[in-house]
């Protein structure tokens, strides 16, 4: 049963930690103290996104068989190149979505219903006649929309009576689209093909090296402003941590151009040590500007012009 497991990609939990800064958001933002989220409810959300999310890997793997045979790693898949039954893959997902959404029911009815929508984005993303994965950009939105999910989900876990802000949202949403138009950038060029690269994703018919770049721009503009609207509207100090979360998307769209990127696997991001420092620092900027107030930034927020005597 290795090989059943295996496409499961059970390694990518990891991966599912995208629910925590849901979770401090809305201890940050609501009248909820850390002290009372309970941990059987973060436990059962956790897995509860993680059995989902392998359900969707499982349907990702068995649909993109015949075309990870031209990816030059990805056809060493087993779904790619041993004999695997269809029948148990299907009992797989299933089993995988039916434990997921248990799970999802014993937090409450609105992270249940999150984690509906993240099964059937699953769907949408890898099943014909939808298989939004073929698609130019909307690839990227809809595949990059489960970290909007996953976001929601972390919030549900703290609360279950109010939504996160749409600023954050659509930020966090468009931070998901930068990254994935980085790795598709990233293997792109890795392939360095388009006639090959076009039969393995069939967006890369249209998409070009250009392309996939600008459109990398186009999200990040989206998701910093997006994001910066929500820290100056809820805390005006974040406005310090802004130079930071700049330089993490500039060193992650630099890394996209390396050779062989490790963009091209977020799930391995972790080793990558300088990102890792940025990503802490990033950390304790928010730690910082979430405890320490600072009065002189409020009248920054204030209509009235800053009137000076000469």
């Amino acid at each position: 049963m290795n090989k059943y497991l295996k496409i499961a990609r059970l390694d990518h939990w990891i991966k599912q930690l995208f629910i925590l800064p849901g979770m401090v958001i809305a201890v940050l933002i609501t009248d909820v103290s850390y002290k009372e989220i309970g941990l059987a409810g973060f436990v059962l959300g956790f897995l509860g996104t993680c059995f989902i999310a392998s359900a969707n890997y499982v349907i990702n793997e068995w649909l993109d068989a015949p075309y990870d045979k031209y990816h030059p790693t990805k056809k060493n898949r087993p779904v790619v190149t041993e004999n695997m039954s269809f029948k148990l893959v299907m009992v797989e997902y299933f089993l995988f979505a039916i434990i997921g959404l248990v799970f999802s029911w014993l937090v409450n009815k609105l992270f249940f219903i999150t984690a509906l929508v993240l099964l059937i984005m699953g769907l949408l993303y890898n099943v014909k006649p939808f298989r939004t994965k073929d698609i130019p950009y909307v690839d990227v939105l809809s595949e990059s929309i489960n970290n909007m999910l996953r976001l929601m989900m972390g919030w549900f876990i703290v609360t279950g009576d109010s939504v996160p802000p749409s600023s954050v949202l659509i930020g966090y949403w468009m931070a998901g689209a930068f990254l994935m138009a980085t790795k598709r950038f990233a293997e792109y060029r890795m392939i360095g093909d388009k006639q090959l690269a076009g039969l393995y994703r069939r967006s890369f018919v249209i998409y070009t090296e250009k392309k996939l770049l600008a459109s990398a721009l186009f999200y990040a503009l989206i998701s910093t402003f997006c994001i910066g609207v929500f820290m100056i509207k809820y805390r005006i100090e974040y406005i310090f941590v802004t130079p930071v979360m700049f330089l993490i998307y500039a060193y992650y769209l630099a890394m996209s151009l390396d050779d062989d990127s490790a963009v091209q696997k977020p799930e391995k991001l972790y080793k990558e040590k300088r990102l890792m420092w940025l990503v802490l620092l990033f950390i304790l900027a928010v730690l910082f500007c979430s405890f320490v107030d600072m009065p002189f930034l409020h009248k920054l927020t204030s209509e009235a012009l800053i009137h000076v005597e000469v």
